[in-house]
Order: C-alpha cells, then structure tokens, then sequence
C-alpha cells in the first residue's frame, strides 16, 4: 500500500449485472475514464481487478469489473476502498505536488530557519497537517494550507512556509 493511492471507494452497486458505483476521490476524475484495472482493498489486503467498462460522470463512475458478475458479488465490495500505483499518477507541473511527494522534503520558515523533515501529510478532516519530526527530535504538526505555503522547491526538495509566531514553540515546550 506505501507503493500506492486511494483513488476513491465503492458507493453501492448500480443495477442487476454486477455493476458499480465509485467515488473518484481526486482533482480531475475524467483523467480516469480509460482506466484498465484498479486495486481494492480487502480485509488488509489489495486485490487487483480488470475493468471491462467505466463510465465517468463528474466525481463519480460507472464500473463493471471482471469477476463481479451479480449484484450479491457487488453489495460484497460496497464501502471497499480503491487504491491505483504511485506510478500511474499524472505528471504535474512544476508549480504544483502531490502531498506523498512531499514527505522526506525539509520544512523552512520563510527566514530559512530549518524546522524539521516532512514525515507525513495526515488528513485532519477541515485541513490537512503536516507530521514533521523537528530539529529537536520532537514531533510537530504543522497546518496545510495554500495561506502559509511561500514556495515548494521540488529540486531542492524543502517546503517554505510563513508560519504563525509561536506555532512551532507550542511542541517545544517541555509542559505541553
């Protein structure tokens, strides 16, 4: 799963043949619509299936999948989620990252204070957080926003960000 990405879930199954539903849980769902296979998650395991059809309407698509012939094999996978390689993922431009790339590059304030070393990019539910294992050797979690974002070098592999006085000192304090 480290070599992968949640590409969405299944809804529910759509009709009488085994068909799905998906939610196509990114930026652009239409760069999906060709998609030959897809990886499900099972128990804790990623299972591999062939797609026969897709039909993709906004954020959400159409699916047959090879060997999902019935709509009881379909309710099976209802809720599962979907996972695509790492490798697959569309090239962005150079203004522009996805969050796993983030992870391994340096934090620097805007004044080119090193803050640390991106661990991981944690889903908090209304924003986004960065783990990042401080200098000190300290866990701090910083927030993710476009605001606080001043440049992400890519080459040089650091983010810079403008973060609020005090952020970084609230996990440094040996009381908190």
């Amino acid at each position: 799963m480290d070599d992968c990405y949640q590409l969405g879930y299944v809804i529910k199954p759509h009709g009488l043949n085994g068909e799905l539903q998906f939610l196509l849980d990114v930026d652009s769902p239409q760069e999906y619509s060709a998609l030959e296979s897809v990886f499900v998650l099972q128990g804790q395991q990623l299972v591999p299936f062939f797609i026969e059809s897709i039909a993709v309407r906004g954020n959400k698509a159409i699916v047959a999948l090879e060997e999902v012939e019935s709509v009881d094999e379909a309710w099976a996978l209802k809720g599962a989620e979907l996972y695509l390689p790492l490798a697959v993922l569309p090239e962005l431009p150079d203004d522009q990252y996805y969050y796993h790339d983030l992870v391994g590059f340096a934090l620097e304030k805007e004044s080119g204070e090193l803050i640390g070393e991106i661990q991981s990019v944690l889903d908090a539910g209304a924003q986004d957080l960065l783990q990042v294992k401080h200098t000190s050797g300290k866990e701090v979690l910083v927030p993710l926003t476009d605001e606080l974002i001043v440049k992400v070098d890519k080459t040089g592999r650091k983010l810079i960000m403008n973060l609020p006085e005090g952020l970084i000192e609230v996990y440094l304090n040996e009381e908190s």
